[in-house]
């Protein structure tokens, strides 16, 4: 990776670098004159040792030397060190020679016999280059991180809409009053324990969090029914992932995980479920662990027609259904997270510390 030293204060330093003694004399003395303290060598090896140890500002190269020769120098010194103003020397006056080393990054070039105050007229210029450039990288990475923060802003305002609509979601029906926070819960752990991490962890944390929004969709009449649904009124409610898929799809473009949850949290690793029959493999794995994670707390809630059931009662329906309703990866994976300490049953008043 290219070493970058402008975050170090600036050292007025050059390197001349020519096979020919009195020449390298001769520009040193120049040089110095001007305020810089030089470094010397006599090749494109030498001038590599150096740079090395001791990274300078200016480069003064010949461009026919022994070993290795100065273009090859300036291809190394371009990416090794491309802060550095390199000014190309030879005794060719060859157009085709100048374009090729101004194309591989070469800030000048003269020719010999030169003028001292052309080399420090062409060296003015090549420092003047270094910095606008410098300038203009500071710039750019300044705007990088501005852009990359306001990401962040708007990231974070669209996540506080999505998560207003699951709020909307729970007062339309306060019976399932906190799921979508134990839901995304338990399906991070899960996920952790499968060896998810980073933006996708957080994605499957959002797809449970707004899994059931489709149900802003359903009649309360039916969402809110003390007893048991009636076969349409149960045809009815499950609309509810595709309506929730239909809803977020245009704001959740982007995290295609977290609407794979939304839309396949309710298919089955038999291929008996809904919206797609999908089965095995074939649904998303952030939705096989959401599938699980729903159950589980939809199981463990209490419901106007039947009190929840307990951690140990849960846990052997899932072992149960392994390999029928669900992955028996996500299950092996539940089972080992509670083993562990990792997979507890969450109340109430567990939801401010979720």
């Amino acid at each position: 990776m290219p070493a970058r030293h402008t975050s170090l204060p600036e050292r007025r330093q050059c390197l001349i670098v020519d096979d020919e003694p009195r020449l390298r004399q001769v520009l040193s003395h120049l040089m110095r004159n001007d305020g810089f303290t030089c470094l010397e060598a006599e090749n494109g090896e030498q001038a590599v040792a150096i740079l090395e140890r001791q990274p300078v500002m200016l480069v003064l190269s010949d461009l026919r030397m022994p070993r290795l020769d100065g273009l090859a120098l300036l291809r190394q010194i371009r990416g090794r060190w491309p802060d550095t103003a390199v000014v190309m020397i030879t005794a060719v006056a060859d157009v085709e020679v100048a374009v090729s080393c101004l194309a591989v990054g070469a800030m000048d070039y003269l020719t010999k016999p030169f003028h001292l105050e052309e080399v420090r007229a062409r060296v003015a210029q090549a420092l003047e280059k270094r910095r606008l450039v410098l300038e203009n990288r500071g710039y750019q990475e300044s705007l990088q991180d501005k852009v990359a923060a306001q990401g962040r802003r708007l990231e974070e305002l669209f996540l506080a809409s999505v998560q207003s609509l699951a709020e909307a979601l729970e007062v339309k029906d306060p019976n399932t009053r906190g799921h979508s926070v134990r839901v995304s819960h338990y399906s991070a752990v899960i996920a952790k324990e499968m060896g998810l991490g980073g933006e996708l962890l957080r994605r499957v944390e959002l797809g449970g969090h707004v899994h059931d929004i489709g149900k802003i969709g359903v009649r309360e009449d039916v969402l809110n029914k003390p007893g048991k649904l009636t076969h349409e009124e149960y045809r009815h409610v499950m609309t509810h992932p595709m309506v929730g898929w239909k809803i977020l799809a245009p704001l959740l473009g982007e995290m295609p995980e977290a609407l794979n949850i939304v839309r396949s949290h309710h298919e089955r690793f038999d291929g008996r479920g809904i919206p797609d029959g999908l089965a095995g493999t074939e649904i998303p794995l952030e939705a096989r662990i959401a599938a699980a994670a729903d159950s589980f707390d939809a199981m463990t809630s209490d419901r106007p027609y039947r009190p929840g059931l307990s951690m140990d009662e849960a846990l052997a329906e899932i072992a149960r259904c392994s390999g029928t309703q669900f992955d028996p990866r996500v299950v092996d994976a539940i089972m080992e997270a509670v083993d562990g300490g990792r997979f507890s049953l969450l109340g109430r008043s567990d939801l401010m510390a979720v």
